[in-house]
């Protein structure tokens, strides 16, 4: 911890030891100051205590429940949050953050939410958030056509609705709609021609479908409309790129020399792999290990070194080290009951168009926080051995990507599901995000059904095909149900495919962690 750390966990300590003596109207105003304090400073579990004794002398007092709520929701105790919330309803404490706050940990927890949020959304008309929320929640709970109308006829209000454009291009994509996923752009860049945000929004939606012709017309369209700009530039820098254009994309660079940032260093550093222009790519990836992109980045400096034959290759990936099976303790009637539960949210058509899986879907929402006792004991076993994991690694090294953070509580970035069916495989990916990811294996299919290895295995270390790097794997971990597969974000990973049947997982990133 930092000093300033340990300063408010003593205050909250002395704190909390006062208002266990008794309740102190006349300390409210300070304690919570100071649990405000504590949150920004990650020490939410440290403050949920304090705002929890609080709360059982004064049930009803909103500005206390709704912090204790977020406090607990910080730390992932969802049930713990709703409960809070709703007991602070019950007891007649009357505020639109907390009807928001019942709704959307609700959502989040995997509990019928749309009502709720209908009712936040009556309290908060313009809060395009809860608008957007209540359109998931719609979906999850089966009503696309209610979703759809819900977006749509917000859209038609305010045609410049970033969030509200792209949920419903995802809803439409995720359902099968791929002919007109991306409409919505198109009506809202003719009513606001000026928008260039709505221009780019379109384009990208086009370009992670992969549809290079389509991106290509949306930008002429938008620098007709604009004039050409730094965004528009770097959009079709992607576009030549990214489609394999070289000719265009060298010329392309060439206009942008003078741009910088992550968006086009990345696209930079890509297109100087492809080309085996090692220096290049090196150069422009060294800089950005200082700024908070820095993750975007450590993987394709791993296929720079490796390419290279640099000795820091070993340094950065070690995989004898980092990646690890480990079980998961649960029985097998257990992983049946999860697997059962796991089923049941595979509902959509298709995976999400910017997600690595291929012939099969993956789930919305964060799995692990969802409500079902199952979940939650597979989320406590599995975190269990994800420490194990952490405590075993080697000593803190400065700069590190893995071993250069703290190591202290454990909390879930994001996690998921994926069902994979005959054929089904994950491209080679990596995940930015997080800190430590993992893959736990729920339900396989049998021996005779996998095909030889290894199929169905996850493998680490293989770049992205369409760099044409020829690398070879790392290792492999061969897939069993109570198995979880454990390695660094940073780490390029890919499932194989397997001949037939189903695979079911969960997975996890672990957030780098504050203290």
């Amino acid at each position: 911890m930092t000093p300033e750390q340990s300063q408010i966990v003593a205050a909250l300590d002395a704190e909390l030891a006062r208002a266990l003596r008794g309740p102190d109207p006349a300390a409210r105003a300070a304690r919570l100051d100071l649990c405000r304090r504590a949150l920004g400073l990650g020490l939410a579990g440290q403050a949920a205590a304090l705002l929890a004794a609080m709360a059982r002398a004064a049930p009803a007092d909103a500005d206390l429940a709704l912090l204790h709520g977020v406090a607990l929701r910080q730390v992932q105790r969802l049930p713990e949050a709703l409960g809070v919330f709703e007991a602070a309803q019950a007891a007649g404490a009357a505020d639109p953050a907390l009807l928001q706050g019942i709704a959307q940990t609700r959502y989040e927890a995997g509990l019928p939410a749309a009502d709720h949020l209908a009712a936040a959304l009556a309290a908060q008309p313009g809060n395009a958030d809860l608008l957007r929320l209540r359109a998931a929640a719609l979906a999850a709970e089966g009503d696309i056509p209610g979703a759809e109308a819900l977006l749509e006829a917000e859209l038609a209000r305010n045609p410049g609705w970033l969030d509200g454009h792209k949920a419903l291009s995802v809803l439409r994509w995720t359902v099968g709609d791929q002919s007109r996923f991306a409409e919505s752009y198109a009506a809202g860049a003719q009513a606001q021609p000026a928008n260039d945000q709505l221009w780019l929004g379109w384009s990208r939606a086009l370009i992670q479908a992969r549809d290079w012709a389509g991106a290509g017309e949306v930008l002429d369209r938008a620098e007709a409309a604009l004039g050409r700009s730094p965004a528009l530039a770097t959009t079709r820098l992607l576009v030549a790129s990214e489609s394999g254009d070289t000719a265009a994309t060298e010329r392309l660079l060439g206009e942008c020399a003078g741009l910088r940032g992550e968006t086009i260093d990345l696209i930079r550093l890509r297109h100087y792999l492809r080309q085996r222009r090692l220096k290049e790519a090196q150069d422009v990836a060294l800089p950005q290990l200082i700024t908070p992109s820095a993750s975007l980045f450590w993987p394709y400096l791993s296929l720079v070194w490796r390419m290279a034959g640099d000795a820091r290759r070993e340094w950065i990936d070690r995989p004898d080290q980092f990646i690890r099976p480990l079980p998961v303790d649960l029985s097998a009637s257990e992983l049946a009951e999860l697997a059962e539960v796991l089923r049941g949210l595979h509902v959509m058509e298709r995976p999400y168009i910017e997600q690595s899986v291929r012939g099969g879907t993956q789930t919305d929402r964060s799995v692990i926080q969802r409500h079902e006792p199952i979940i939650r004991l597979a989320k406590a076993r599995w975190l269990s051995a994800l420490r194990d994991y952490v405590d075993g690694l080697p000593p803190f090294e400065q700069g590190h990507p893995l071993l250069g953070q703290p190591r202290g509580e454990l909390l879930v970035e994001g996690s998921w599901s994926v069902r994979l069916l005959r054929q089904g495989y994950n491209v080679p990916h990596n995940h930015p995000v997080g800190w430590i990811s993992t893959a736990f294996y729920v339900s396989l299919p049998d021996e005779s059904q996998m095909g030889p290895q290894p199929s169905g295995h996850i493998t680490f270390g293989t770049p992205p095909e369409d760099l044409g790097l020829d690398l070879a794997a790392y290792a492999t971990i061969a897939s069993q149900p109570g198995l979880c597969a454990v390695f660094p974000s940073t780490m390029w990973h890919r499932t194989m495919p397997f001949a037939d049947g189903e695979r079911l997982v969960m997975a996890l990133d672990l957030k780098r962690p504050r203290w």
